[in-house]
C-alpha cells in the first residue's frame, strides 16, 4: 500500500494511499485524515490546475449513491461504505452489493439529493443550474467555477455513471455503491462504482477535529 503526499493547495491539504478500501480507509484515520468529499476534491482541482497529481489521477471520495428498488435513487454526502468498510469490502469481493439496514437508510437521507436513474451527461456550461452538481460541488457559485475549470481545462460535460435500472430493480434491498471522481484526460466524470475490494486510490484530508488540535496546540 503506497502513499505520496498531495500537492499542498492553498486551503486544502491532502495525501493519496492507494490500496484496497477498507485497508486505506483504515490508515487514512489512523493518521488523522478523513475521506476527501467531493467538493474538497473540487477545489483542490482548481486551485492545483488541471496537469497537478489530484487533477490526472482519480479517487474514491466520501459520497456514495444509494440506489433503491422501484425507487429514488440518493446521492449521499456521506456513503455508509464508510462507517462499515470492511463488511462493504468483503460484500464486494465476494460479488455482491453492500445492502443497507433499516437504520442505514434513515440516515443516508439526512443530506443528499436526488440522482438520475440512468447515465446522463451535464454540460460545464450548466453546472450552476443543475440540482445536482449544484449540491456534489458545493453552491451554485463553487459549482459553476468548477464547470469553468474543467471548461478551461477543454471539458465541456460531466458524465454521470448510474447503475442500470432493471439491475437495480431485481435487487431485494437497498444499496450503496461508492462515488469513483475520476481523472481529466478529455472528460470528467462521476461513478458509482462497484469494485472496492480491488486496489484504487483513495485521497484523504485532515479530519476537523484533527485540525481544531493542531490549531489550539498552535495558539
Amino acid at each position: 500500500m503506497g502513499i505520496e503526499a498531495g500537492i499542498e493547495p492553498v486551503t486544502i491539504r491532502s495525501i493519496i494511499r492507494y490500496g484496497v478500501f477498507d485497508k486505506v480507509l483504515k490508515s487514512l484515520t489512523e493518521d488523522g485524515y478523513e475521506a476527501i468529499s467531493l467538493i474538497q476534491n473540487a477545489e483542490s482541482r482548481i486551485q492545483q490546475d488541471k496537469d497537478a497529481r489530484i487533477s490526472i489521477y482519480g479517487n474514491w471520495v466520501s459520497e456514495g449513491v444509494r440506489y433503491v428498488p422501484m425507487g429514488k435513487n440518493k446521492l449521499l454526502r456521506i456513503s455508509p461504505m464508510l462507517e462499515s468498510a470492511k463488511e462493504a469490502t468483503q460484500a464486494h469481493r465476494v460479488g455482491g452489493e453492500f445492502y443497507l439496514t433499516r437504520e442505514q437508510i434513515e440516515q443516508s437521507l439526512t443530506d443528499s439529493v436526488d440522482f438520475p436513474e440512468e447515465t446522463i451527461e451535464i454540460p460545464t456550461n450548466r453546472f450552476d443550474l443543475e440540482q445536482l452538481t449544484i449540491y456534489a460541488f458545493g453552491g451554485e457559485k463553487k459549482a459553476r467555477a468548477y464547470g469553468e475549470f474543467l471548461y478551461d481545462a477543454g471539458i465541456e460535460k460531466l458524465l454521470i455513471y448510474a447503475v442500470d435500472k432493471d439491475y437495480v430493480n431485481e435487487q431485494k434491498w437497498p444499496f450503496v455503491r461508492q462515488i469513483w471522481f475520476r481523472n481529466l484526460d478529455g472528460m470528467s466524470a462521476l461513478y458509482s462504482f462497484w469494485g472496492i475490494h480491488c486496489d484504487h486510490d483513495m485521497r484523504g484530508v485532515k479530519m476537523a477535529k484533527t485540525i481544531k488540535k493542531q490549531r489550539q496546540a498552535f495558539f
